[in-house]
């Protein structure tokens, strides 16, 4: 079982991290016993998104496997990609005398996005050949697909996003990197202006950002890959989009740390592995808001022993990428993990948090060797070897 903390670590503030500030006995005894370490999701110094993060989780580098954070996006909201398609990652904006206010529209509910995406679909349906998908996501997120009515070349999808990542600031020009994305950036380009003249008129979301242009890439499977058949819990469409891209069942689903425990509990027996997604430490560490992100640990540590009593074989509990309250903004920095399993040293931690977590017998290392430890321990693996 695989549990991740989005955006786990963090760095002090006032001389201490979220993990410290946190009242969590029961993942601090949990480390004490179990082998403790933290990982690098990319390589040391770069600052991992959520995609690479998580494929590094489940074993595929992500230098090699690049994926578009809008085919995630897309994959998660139940959208059937196909070669013809460019997924693209749509964030609400408020903009005012043409400078962005708010990059995320001040988290308008999902009613609310639900409402304006029928409008855009309303009067969007096709920008000159190419039909338009638009499919709400959770609070300001939103995924776009542009099906065009012919295979697209590889570099099709090879255009910067239009989000300068910063308030105060005009949104970005649609800029393609290659000849094959010349054609499709006129098409982004027409469909921003549309967007716009729809929703100039929301008190919030009257722009619309987009992320992440990317077209669907052959992975394989994680049941090939592993032999193990997987089931993804996670809120969050483009988590569920992540793993429906590498064949795990992905059903769609609502709630928090609550509902996502029990949805386990019912199909604990359906499965052999299990990836469990809690998505608020990050979206809290995101917004500076650190007493936030330290109060969801502390939820999460009251809901442990449901999980714990399920007994799994291994159990991992670790972030897919850093993401300290005081930089509002995923890091660099390597993410505290625990892996408890019969055949660890254990006692090498007092407590699960990003110093003590130094001391462990994992030590630092390459986030894709989790996958072989967690097989190893799950007696899983084969003598290499005579």
């Amino acid at each position: 079982m695989l549990v991740v903390l989005d955006g786990l670590g963090g760095l002090p503030l006032k001389g201490k991290t979220e993990l410290e500030v946190a009242k969590k006995p029961n993942l601090d005894a949990l480390a004490k016993k179990s082998a403790c370490g933290l990982h690098t999701p990319v390589a040391m110094g770069i600052t991992p998104g959520s995609g690479p993060g998580h494929l590094a989780l489940f074993g595929y580098d992500p230098l090699e496997w690049e994926i578009g954070r809008g085919v995630l996006e897309a994959l998660g909201l139940g959208i059937e990609l196909k070669k013809t398609d460019i997924a693209i990652r749509a964030n609400y904006a408020t903009i005012e005398g043409g400078l962005i206010k708010d990059r995320r529209a001040g988290r308008i509910p999902t009613e609310e996005n639900k409402k304006i995406a029928e409008k855009l679909k309303a009067k969007i349906k096709k920008i000159d050949d190419v039909e338009v998908i638009i499919a709400p996501g959770m609070e300001y997120r939103s995924a776009i697909v542009l099906r065009f009515p012919e295979p697209l070349p590889k570099g099709s999808d090879s255009i910067k996003d239009t989000d300068p990542q910063k308030v105060g600031k005009p949104p970005l020009g649609v800029i393609p990197g290659t000849p094959q994305a010349e054609n499709v950036a006129k098409i982004v380009e027409k469909f921003i202006a549309r967007v716009t003249n729809v929703i100039k008129n929301e008190p919030k979301a009257n722009y619309m950002l987009l992320r992440g242009f990317s077209q669907v890439p052959d992975v394989p499977h994680f049941e090939d890959v592993y032999g193990l058949k997987a089931l993804c819990i996670a809120v969050y469409p483009m988590y569920r989009g992540l793993a429906r891209l590498v064949g795990m069942d992905a059903p769609a689903l609502e709630g928090d740390i609550h509902e996502e425990i029990d949805f386990l509990k019912k199909h604990y027996r359906d499965h052999d592995f299990f990836f469990l997604h809690i998505k608020k430490m990050d979206s809290y560490g995101e917004d500076g808001n650190f007493k936030g992100k330290a109060s969801k640990l502390e939820e999460f540590d009251r809901a442990l022993p449901k999980i714990l009593g399920l007994k799994p074989d291994v159990l991992i509990i670790t972030g897919d990428h850093s993401t300290p309250s005081i930089l509002k903004s995923h890091s660099w920095h390597p993410v505290p993990v625990l892996m408890k399993s019969p055949y660890v040293l254990g006692a090498t931690c007092k407590a699960f948090t990003e110093r003590e977590c130094t001391k462990g017998e994992l030590s630092i290392f390459p986030t894709i060797n989790l996958m072989p430890l967690a097989l190893a321990n799950a007696g899983r693996l084969k003598k290499f070897g005579a």
